[in-house]
């Protein structure tokens, strides 16, 4: 049984996790960190776990949780980890972060875009992206796994067939997604208010937003070149949920099957991430709850371009779902224990 703290419990991505991993068969949570509710019972902060966690919230003291867990997550703001860990935490524990403190290896781009001083740049070179449908045999032998952002693990993985095989033109690639409200976090903000988010949709982080350097950094690394991008988020009024479409110029005069093709040689594989039926496109309602990753493509010949588009829970294959298949990657155990989550609807 692999005993598992959380450090950042009573988030939305740390809840869950909770959830999940309640039902996972190889997992028992020892640790519900919570600075802002220590000593409050979980149940009370999360009625949906009554009669189901009976146990109190614990501080994020991380050298005393890396001597009673064997994995942690850091279910926490931008560097929180980066201040905390050090080689004897690591030597005793493994971490999975779900924060941006370990995810981006030029720790001067870190700190352009996150506006802080990256406290651990040590440890940078030595933590694996977790995105598991790339960098799988990597994460199995890692000790410290940088959990992915949501849009980033929406847009990566939508583009990165077509990025790998040189189809598309890395210059011309504009992200545009759309998230439910839970992307945003828990905490009390007037952005998120019902009233200013209800009957409304909006873009935000234009032009600046801090998932942008990553999806280049990844989609550079597929392309084999440099990448940059136009990335613009949008806020829309419902909980959850990642839509992503992306528009590139292409280089290769494809079909539908070509392209098709190209989906299924790196995906056909993979249980998490279903390939549309040509002229199907992802929605948010049918990945809802669930590990999947729905994608779907249409070609315009008429401007040559092709129209890439991707669907994810934002909390679960973006957040707490795909930490714990990394997880499931570090132990050796079945990548999908814990994540047959059939997605939820209505």
């Amino acid at each position: 049984m692999i005993k598992v703290g959380i450090i950042g419990a009573t988030g939305y991505a740390g809840a869950e996790l909770v959830r999940i991993l309640t039902g996972h068969k190889d997992t028992r949570i020892v640790w519900y960190g919570s600075r802002s509710y220590i000593e409050q019972k979980y149940a009370d902060i999360y009625r949906n776990m009554f009669q189901i966690v009976d146990t109190k919230c614990l501080d994020d003291n991380m050298e005393e949780l890396a001597g009673k867990a064997d994995v942690i997550f850091t279910a926490t703001p931008q560097g929180f980890c980066a201040s905390v860990i050090n080689e004897d935490i690591l030597s005793k524990t493994k971490i999975v972060d779900l924060s941006a403190d370990f995810r981006i290896k030029d720790v001067e781009v870190y700190e352009k875009w996150y506006g802080i001083e990256h406290k651990s740049p040590q440890f940078i070179k030595e933590a694996v992206y977790g995105l598991c449908e790339v960098n799988r045999e990597q994460i199995r032998t890692a000790r410290l796994v940088a959990n992915p952002g949501c849009y980033t693990t929406c847009s990566i993985l939508t583009a990165y067939p077509l990025a790998k095989e040189g189809i598309i033109d890395m210059n011309t690639l504009i992200v545009d997604a759309k998230s439910g409200t839970s992307g945003a976090g828990r905490g009390a903000k007037v952005p998120n208010l019902f009233c200013e988010v209800n009957e409304n949709i909006k873009a935000y982080g234009v032009a600046s937003h801090r998932h942008t350097p990553e999806i280049e950094e990844q989609l550079g690394y597929a392309s084999g070149e440099k990448t940059v991008i136009n990335f613009t988020p949008h806020l829309v009024p419902m909980n959850r949920g990642i839509l992503a479409t992306e528009y590139a110029s292409l280089k290769k005069d494809v079909t539908a099957e070509d392209v098709k093709a190209v989906y299924d040689k790196y995906y056909k594989d993979e249980l998490f991430i279903r390939i549309l039926d040509e002229g199907v496109c992802p929605e948010t309602r049918w990945v809802e709850g669930s590990n999947y990753v729905d994608i779907g493509f249409k070609l315009d010949k008429r401007t040559n371009r092709i129209i890439m588009m991707g669907a994810i829970d934002n909390l679960v294959k973006g957040a707490a779902g795909q930490a714990v298949q990394n997880m499931n990657l570090m132990f050796g155990l079945p990548e999908e224990e814990g994540l047959r989550l059939v997605p939820v609807f209505p």
